[in-house]
């Protein structure tokens, strides 16, 4: 039975690593570079599968999307993968301890502030502000859009995950 919960839980891991791949492909041009919906289905997955797998959906969510777009800004993208991680690994734990405002504000402001500090040493002062008004808003989006479809998937994800309705 444990063997069976855990291959649901894969093959649910797996759909959201794929609509990650499908969120990097919706780019919205920003000041620097692009902003892509390529987070809201690790928050998705972080907030019904738990923090761990947000985490993986999260970094390979924003590996692709990176791919896709050209690694403009080469290895530190990997940077930014494990920032990503942590941030969804967090929003996922803070989500199930019913803090979900907290969940929200922490991914928001953790991803739009604290992930591009480290960049503010590497490529100085200018590009940190100028990323961050597309953070702002790339962050305020992704969890948007995840607030607006949890409620909506948590009831048909766990029914299928806990009653054996997964058709495979």
């Amino acid at each position: 039975m444990r063997n069976n919960l855990i291959g649901k839980k894969l093959i649910w891991l797996s759909m959201f690593i794929a609509l990650s791949v499908v969120g990097a492909t919706i780019k919205i041009p920003a000041i620097v570079g692009s902003i892509a919906l390529d987070s809201f289905p690790a928050l998705l997955a972080a907030s019904i599968l738990g923090g761990g797998a947000g985490a993986v959906a999260g970094a390979l969510g924003h590996l692709i999307s990176a791919m896709l777009s050209g690694f403009q800004l080469g290895p530190m993208h990997f940077l930014i993968s494990m920032e990503m991680a942590i941030l969804v690994s967090m929003f996922g734990v803070f989500w199930h301890h019913h803090k979900k405002v907290v969940a929200s504000l922490f991914f928001i402001l953790g991803n739009s502030f604290m992930a591009p500090l480290p960049f503010l040493f590497i490529l100085g002062k200018g590009f940190y502000w100028a990323v961050l008004p597309s953070l702002i808003l790339m962050s305020a989006m992704n969890t948007g859009l995840a607030l607006l479809l949890i409620p909506r998937l948590v009831p048909i994800i766990s029914n299928r995950l806990f009653k054996g309705e997964i058709k495979g």
